[in-house]
């Protein structure tokens, strides 16, 4: 056997025995239900607080600008002093945020603590991404991420339903008691089961020319914006909606807020449906082709709102067909983006999706700071949004290909 067979068989062997799976799932899990959990509770929050759609709006956005630049750092740290430390240490710090969160007694704080809440979520979904490359084969990483991010699904279809009962039940503190939990038993679950997998720990890591390297090597690399760029746009898109449904839907359409958790449930349903479809467009096409054509579904997902809403479709069944084909995309794309961004960096494999997971930040940031500042009460500024990205999707899948990518597709 030679060496580079060993690496990319050795793997799969060496962590067949632990619930690798499993806590890749739950990790990844704590960035959609730190958002999506408490969605419903976004129009209760500015009349409770007294502030308006704008401001509540920085709870979400300021969670995405903490979580982004934190990729920055969590990925080289954990680069250096391997995966267990950072996600323990992080973890922690999610715990104490959620409880700061639901004991808020003003937007500030409550903006504050989310801030935090996100530092410690950036390492759950850092590391999950460096245990992949690190536990798994390049050739199976795309189908690892595919099959686990299936699972991931469960999230966003779950969390706003229980999120709009918590909120009927208790109000919108509920779901930050219910958060500190979930991050507990992952915390305990690290502290208990989970084995250090960073066998090539980088003692340069974080040492500013070492950094600089890395970065500039990540950065450099054309493979790196071929995948990262498309992927950073889908997010955006589906972002659109986490960030803008919930004001359509109750203020704009009049959905009850009991009932709103099952209507983005219903459209986040489409993720779930992608990612199964990518799990067998892969082995079919390869990842080049599969990646083409989830970009070709996001641009027709923002097509068909926008026409929708252009033809005075004011409806809530228009934004969660919308959000199922906007969703589905990114089902596809997401696996392909991931796996493409972080698998040629094998050393740098935290700091490469730092970067990735920092683009993406930034791209879903400026989302959701123009779907606040531009709420209208219509649907037309989140169509428009809508629309942009899925034609900036398609054209970046098209014009950062490599030249073999354009060869396979």
């Amino acid at each position: 056997m030679t060496m580079r067979q060993a690496d990319t068989i050795a793997p799969l062997a060496h962590y067949a025995h632990a619930p690798i799976l499993l806590l890749i799932i739950g990790f990844l899990m704590l960035q959609p239900l730190s958002t999506d959990l408490y969605l419903a509770s976004l129009p209760s929050l500015a009349t409770g607080f007294g502030v308006p759609a704008a401001t509540v709006q920085l709870t979400l956005s300021l969670f995405v600008i903490g979580f982004g630049g934190a990729q920055l750092v969590i990925g080289p740290l954990s680069d250096r002093f391997g995966r267990r430390p950072v996600l323990l240490w992080g973890l922690s710090l999610y715990v104490v945020a959620s409880l700061l969160c639901a004991a808020a007694p003003n937007i500030g704080l409550l903006i504050a603590a989310r801030f935090l809440q996100a530092l410690g979520c950036c390492s759950g979904v850092i590391v999950a991404r460096a245990i992949v490359r690190d536990a798994y084969a390049p050739a199976d990483s795309v189908r690892v991420i595919a099959r686990a991010s299936s699972w991931l699904s469960l999230a966003p279809l779950s969390g706003p339903i229980l999120g709009s009962y918590l909120q009927v039940a208790f109000g919108w503190r509920a779901a930050f008691v219910a958060l500190s939990i979930l991050s507990a038993l992952l915390l305990a679950a690290v502290a208990l089961r989970l084995p250090e997998t960073n066998v090539h720990k980088n003692p340069r890591a974080t040492e500013f020319r070492g950094l600089v390297a890395n970065y500039r090597l990540v950065l450099g690399a054309r493979e790196f914006w071929a995948h990262a760029l498309p992927g950073a746009l889908s997010f955006g898109s589906i972002f659109a909606f986490i960030s803008g449904s919930s004001l359509v839907l109750i203020r704009v359409l009049g959905v009850p807020t009991a009932w709103f958790g099952y209507c983005f449930a219903l459209g986040v349903s489409g993720y779930l449906t992608g990612t199964i479809v990518c799990r067998r467009l892969l082995p079919l096409f390869g990842a080049a082709v599969t990646f083409r054509i989830g970009s070709t579904l996001s641009l027709a997902a923002g097509a068909v709102f926008l026409a929708a809403v252009g033809a005075g479709l004011a409806h809530w069944s228009v934004v969660v067909l919308a959000m199922f084909m906007t969703m589905g995309a990114h089902g596809i794309n997401f696996p392909v983006s991931q796996s493409g961004s972080v698998s040629p960096f094998p050393q740098q494999a935290a700091t490469a999706a730092g970067l990735m997971g920092a683009l993406y930040m930034c791209v879903a940031f400026g989302v959701g700071t123009v779907v606040g500042a531009s709420f209208d009460g219509t649907l037309y500024p989140l169509a428009l949004v809508s629309c942009g990205l899925g034609l900036g999707v398609f054209a970046s899948v098209r014009m950062t290909a490599t030249p073999v990518a354009r060869t396979a597709s």
